[in-house]
C-alpha cells in the first residue's frame, strides 16, 4: 500500500509541474531541462546515440519504447486511429490530429514575416528557414546542408543507394515515397492535377504548374548575367552554362561532355546503337523522340510551321526559320577565308570545302570522293541505275531532279535563261553560257 501511495504521489507531483512549469531535471551535456526524469534520460540518448529498443521483425533500433511500438505498426499494418469524417486510418495519434485540420481548414500557425498560414507547427518552422536561410541538418558524408531532416535523409540515399519504396506492380524501387507514388500513375494512368484553363491533366503537380505558365506567360527565373527569363529553374540553370561553358555530363565511353544530361543520354545511343522511339506506321526507329515525331509527319502530311510572309508550311521549325531568310535576305554564316555569306550553316561548310579541297563522302562502289552527301548519293545512281524523278507528261525517268526539271521545259517551252546582249532564250544555263561566247 505504501508503494502504491508513493507512485500516486510521484504522478501528482509530475502533474503539478504542468502548472508550475518546474523542470528539475537538467541534461549535463547541453543544459536542456525537463519536468520528468524519464524524459531527461530519453533526451540523453540524442547525445550518447544509445538505442536500447529494437524491432523484433527487422532489427531497427530506437531511443524510446514508444517509438519501437509505433514502428511495429509498419509491419502489422495496424492503424488504430480513425477519422470520424472520412474514415481514413492512421498509425499515430499525432497524425490523425494533423489530418483533422484538412477537414476543419484550421491553420493555427502564422508566419510573422510574410503572413503565410500553416496547419502544422513543423510546417511553419520549416517555412521560417526560407526567411532565415537556416539549414540545420547536414550530410555526414559530403557536408551538404538541408532545411529539413526529411530532405537530409533522402539525400543520404544518394550515397547509400538505398531505395526503400518498391512499386507493387513492376518492382521498381525508389529513394523517395513521392517518386514511387508518381511512378504508380504510369501503371494506373491517373492524372490528378488538371489545368484550370484548358483542362489538360498531369501526373505531377510540378508539371501542371509549369504548364500553367504557357497560359500566363510567367517566367519567374532570370539569368543573373544577361537577364533572360525562363519558366523553370532547370531551364535557367542550363542556360547559365552557355555563359560559364560548364559541361557537367561526360560520356563514359569517348569523354565528350554535355551541358544537359538529356543530351548526354542521347549521345550515348551513338555508342550503344539504341533507338528506343519507333514509328507506329512503318516501324522506323530513332534515337530521339523529337526525330520520331518529325518523321511521323511524312506519313500524316502535317506541316505545323508556317511562313508569315508567303504561307509556305514546313514539318520542322528549323526549316521554317531557314526559309524565312529567303525573305529577309539574312545570311548569318560567313566564310572566314573569302567572306562569302550563306543563309544555312550546311551551305557554308560545303563552300569551305572548295578552299580546303576536302571530300568527306566516298562512293562505296568505286571510292569516288565528293564534297557533299547529296552529290555522292546522286553519283551512286550510276551504279544502281536508280532514276527516282519521273516526267509526269511522257514518263521519262532521271537520276537527278535538276535533269528532270530541264527535260520538262521541252514540253512547256519554257526558256528561263536569256542572253543579255541579243535577248536569245535557252532552256539550260549551260546553253546560254556557250551562246554568250559567240558575242565575245
Amino acid at each position: 500500500m505504501y508503494i502504491l501511495f508513493l507512485l500516486k504521489r510521484n504522478n501528482m507531483m509530475q502533474h503539478m509541474r504542468t502548472h508550475t512549469a518546474e523542470k528539475p531535471y537538467s541534461c549535463e551535456v547541453c543544459g536542456s531541462s525537463f519536468a520528468r526524469k524519464q524524459n531527461m534520460l530519453q533526451h540523453m540518448r540524442t547525445h550518447t546515440g544509445e538505442k536500447p529498443y529494437s524491432c523484433e521483425v527487422c532489427g531497427s533500433s530506437f531511443t524510446t519504447k514508444q517509438n519501437v511500438l509505433l514502428h511495429m505498426r509498419t509491419h502489422t499494418g495496424e492503424k488504430p486511429y480513425s477519422c470520424e469524417v472520412c474514415g481514413s486510418s492512421f498509425a499515430r495519434k499525432q497524425s490523425i490530429r494533423k489530418h483533422m485540420q484538412t477537414h476543419t481548414g484550421e491553420k493555427p500557425y502564422t508566419c510573422e514575416l510574410c503572413g503565410s498560414c500553416f496547419t502544422h507547427k513543423e510546417s511553419i518552422l520549416q517555412h521560417m528557414r526560407k526567411h532565415t536561410g537556416e539549414k540545420p541538418y547536414s550530410c555526414e558524408v559530403c557536408g551538404s546542408s538541408f532545411t529539413t531532416k526529411q530532405n537530409m535523409l533522402q539525400h543520404m540515399r544518394t550515397h547509400t543507394g538505398e531505395k526503400p519504396y518498391p512499386c507493387e506492380i513492376c518492382g521498381s524501387s525508389f529513394a523517395r515515397k513521392e517518386n514511387m507514388w508518381q511512378h504508380m500513375r504510369t501503371h494506373t494512368g491517373e492524372k490528378p492535377y488538371p489545368c484550370e484553363i484548358c483542362g489538360s491533366s498531369f501526373t505531377k503537380k510540378e508539371n501542371m504548374l509549369r504548364h500553367m505558365r504557357t497560359h500566363t506567360g510567367e517566367k519567374p527565373y532570370s539569368c543573373e548575367i544577361c537577364g533572360s527569363s525562363f519558366t523553370t529553374e532547370q531551364n535557367m540553370l542550363q542556360h547559365m552554362r552557355t555563359h560559364t561553358g560548364e559541361k557537367p555530363y561526360p560520356c563514359e565511353l569517348c569523354g565528350s561532355s554535355f551541358a544537359r544530361k538529356k543530351n548526354m543520354l542521347q549521345h550515348m545511343r551513338i555508342h550503344t546503337g539504341e533507338k528506343p522511339y519507333s514509328c507506329e506506321i512503318c516501324g522506323s526507329s530513332f534515337t530521339q523522340k523529337q526525330k520520331m515525331l518529325q518523321h511521323m509527319r511524312t506519313h500524316t502530311g502535317e506541316k505545323p510551321y508556317s511562313c508569315e510572309v508567303c504561307s509556305s508550311s514546313f514539318t520542322q521549325k528549323v526549316s521554317m526559320l531557314k526559309h524565312m531568310r529567303t525573305h529577309t535576305g539574312e545570311k548569318p554564316y560567313s566564310c572566314e577565308l573569302c567572306g562569302s555569306s550563306f543563309t544555312r550553316k550546311e551551305s557554308m561548310l560545303q563552300h569551305m570545302r572548295k578552299h580546303t579541297g576536302e571530300k568527306p563522302y566516298s562512293c562505296e562502289v568505286c571510292s569516288s570522293p565528293f564534297t557533299t552527301k547529296q552529290n555522292m548519293l546522286q553519283h551512286m545512281r550510276i551504279h544502281t541505275g536508280e532514276k527516282p524523278y519521273t516526267c509526269e507528261i511522257c514518263g521519262s525517268s532521271f537520276a537527278r531532279k535538276q535533269n528532270m526539271l530541264q527535260h520538262m521545259r521541252t514540253h512547256t517551252g519554257e526558256k528561263p535563261y536569256s542572253c543579255e546582249i541579243c535577248g536569245s532564250s535557252f532552256t539550260q544555263k549551260e546553253s546560254m553560257m556557250k551562246h554568250m561566247q559567240t558575242h565575245t
